[in-house]
């Protein structure tokens, strides 16, 4: 490995590998582990090295090392936003799991509606990231095959694709709000709504939930898209707008726990009750949605065990390993009954 020259103010020479060997007491290849492989050295043999490290100020040549293996230790992730709680949670359990085996963390925020997909994926390929985690499946055909054709591990989350780039980890957004349906029409519920940002995967479930309400014979009064992304203040103007078409008694599901939150708030403003003349369902199984009250009814999805998932996923390949079926799976979800239905 190739260092770079840093060190103390009062030091003449660069801190070398060598330097940093002798000062924790073990073989330089071994503190090149630590730097490249620390999965392969003990807790206690990395600890002492980067004390080494931290104490003689040494920095390494992380680009030369990079090519001289052509491997640049670095991950891309793409995500729409880190506002929302669930991406911001599940961003943070990857990092941190690709950093524990000694990745960096490239982020990217791609927002719900990037007409330059192939632009997006351009910049972050010339990186030179050793693998890549995306959002969803909804890209240009152009984006998709340049990402073919970087031949690195790529990631999918949050989608089903049936025609998964190399790995998946994703669920049914429709059956999501297919299953919503189901859940009001077992409550006896027969007049439902439904208040989604528009980006593609909360459309999706809103078209779940929609023709499951069709199924159930149940009535629509209402399909409301609002920009994205979702928010509480969204919420709370969604059912302001949605008062009218509520009657003696409807079921409403919200795009995200931080729209059902906005509902619920505006609902005890406005003198709704809630759950008796409006049922609020949520989605994500966020910590206020189980703090608010009442609180509220939600879909559960692990944002933060599909980060460690797809880290899994990226590491077993970036070791060498092949293929494998578990490689494509699908994300479990549930419905998480609580006072607002």
């Amino acid at each position: 490995m190739t260092e770079m020259a840093r060190g103390p103010s009062n030091r003449s020479a660069p801190i070398k590998i060598t330097d940093v060997a002798a000062a924790a007491g073990v073989a330089p290849m071994t503190v090149s582990r630590v730097l490249n492989t620390p999965d392969r050295v003990s807790p206690e043999t990395t600890a002492r090295v980067r004390a080494a490290i931290e104490r003689l100020g040494y920095v390494p040549n992380l680009i030369a090392g990079g090519l001289s293996s052509r491997k640049s230790r670095m991950v891309a992730a793409i995500v729409p936003t880190i506002a929302h709680p669930m991406f911001a949670g599940l961003v943070q359990a990857f990092t941190d799991s690709m950093r524990q085996a000694g990745y960096q963390v490239m982020l990217s925020i791609c927002g719900y509606h990037d007409p330059d997909d192939e632009g997006l994926f351009r910049a972050l390929l010339g990186r030179r990231p050793d693998a890549l985690l995306i959002t969803g499946s909804s890209y240009s055909p152009a984006a998709l095959q340049m990402l073919i054709e970087a031949h690195i591990p790529v990631v999918e989350i949050w989608d089903v694709s049936s025609r998964p780039i190399d790995m998946m980890l994703g669920f049914g957004h429709a059956q999501v709000g297919a299953e919503v349906a189901a859940f009001f029409h077992a409550k006896e519920h027969d007049r439902c709504a439904v208040l989604v940002a528009d980006d593609s995967r909360a459309v999706s479930r809103a078209r779940g939930f929609v023709e499951g309400v069709a199924k159930a014979g149940g009535t629509l009064v209402r399909e409301m898209i609002v920009p994205a992304p979702s928010t509480i203040s969204a919420g709370r103007e969604g059912l302001r707008s949605l008062l009218p078409d509520l009657g003696e008694r409807c079921a409403l599901f919200c795009g995200s726990d931080l729209m059902a939150f906005g509902v619920v708030t505006e609902a005890r403003i406005q003198g709704v009750a809630v759950p008796d003349r409006l049922a609020v369902c949520g989605f994500g199984n966020f910590e206020l949605a189980a703090q608010c009250d009442p609180a509220i009814t939600t879909v559960s999805l692990e944002g933060v065990e599909t980060g460690r998932s797809a880290a899994t996923m990226l590491l077993r390949r970036l070791a060498g390993e092949e293929p494998r079926d578990a490689d494509r799976m699908q994300v479990p979800f549930s419905i998480i009954e609580r006072a607002t239905t």
